[in-house]
């Protein structure tokens, strides 16, 4: 049966609205993947905020929302003088959950809303932000699939395979163990900066239209891209010569493919220790 879990229920959770004598907007729910003998899938998505994501020894997954304090005084004019605006209490935070998958989201749209989400270690994860946001993942080991338009993304002590976007933010992630997969990290405006195990096999595919790329392991570079012709002049059309910026390597003797690409920002690809 189809699962669905909203802080203002009381469905068998741990629900809290925390401190709110205080004024503190924050809520906390406790969900249980339905086998938890299984590594589960968390999908989150907010529309304002940061989403961090931590693994942890246990069996359930635990979410906390907290809403950001709104800086601005603005007022609605007349309408609202001789008035107290009366703060929200509530993040909107809602979970669902079935088949070992958990989407994890948050209704507010004027206010930021950040999640701080505690996984069993072996999850896979599937996040995304669109403003004023981070995305942090921390110690998991699994399938990560981040997209994150307005900040930057930080991943440490990740082990299986990443497929990462920042649009406008750098990134920095750190691979202890590799799954033989097709990994891709890509930015916009930013720095991408990624360090694997010093023992990965793969096939490197670069590019960076407005920075460099380094790396200290000792890359094979493949040949230079070959020039790509199109005429069609026969048909009244045009004659184009194109050569493509990417450039290719392998690592260890070649493996998977790991792609980087990114526009304005250098790329680091890095070996650990």
């Amino acid at each position: 049966m189809r699962g669905v879990y909203q802080v203002c229920c009381a469905i068998s959770l741990t629900v809290g609205a925390l401190a709110l004598a205080q004024g503190a907007a924050e809520d906390r729910v406790s969900v249980a993947f339905s086998d938890p003998a299984r590594p589960g899938l968390l999908k989150a998505h907010v529309m304002n905020g940061g989403i961090t994501v931590k693994g942890y020894q246990g069996r359930e997954v635990i979410i906390e929302a907290r809403l950001r304090d709104r800086e601005s005084t603005r007022t609605e004019g007349p309408r609202s003088e001789g008035m107290k605006r009366l703060n929200l209490t509530s993040t909107g935070l809602s979970v669902e959950e079935e088949n070992n998958v958990m989407s994890v989201g948050a209704s507010t749209m004027a206010r930021a809303v950040d999640l701080n989400i505690q996984v069993p270690v072996r999850t896979s994860l599937k996040l995304s932000t669109l403003n004023d946001g981070n995305v942090k993942v921390e110690q998991i080991s699994g399938e990560l699939e981040i997209n994150c338009l307005n900040g930057s993304v930080t991943l440490t002590n990740i082990s299986g395979s990443v497929v990462a976007h920042a649009l406008n933010g750098p990134m920095v992630a750190t691979l202890n163990k590799v799954d033989p997969k097709p990994m891709s990290f890509s930015s916009m405006n930013g720095n991408i900066d990624v360090t694997f195990p010093p023992d990965i096999r793969a096939n490197l595919k670069m590019r960076t239209d407005m920075g460099d790329i380094y790396s200290d392991f000792d890359v094979k570079m493949g040949d230079s891209p070959k020039a790509v012709t199109e005429d069609s002049r026969n048909k009244s059309g045009r004659y184009r010569v194109h050569i493509d910026k990417t450039i290719y390597g392998t690592i260890n003797g070649g493996g998977p493919e790991i792609q980087f690409k990114n526009f304005n920002g250098s790329i680091y690809v890095r070996k650990g220790k």
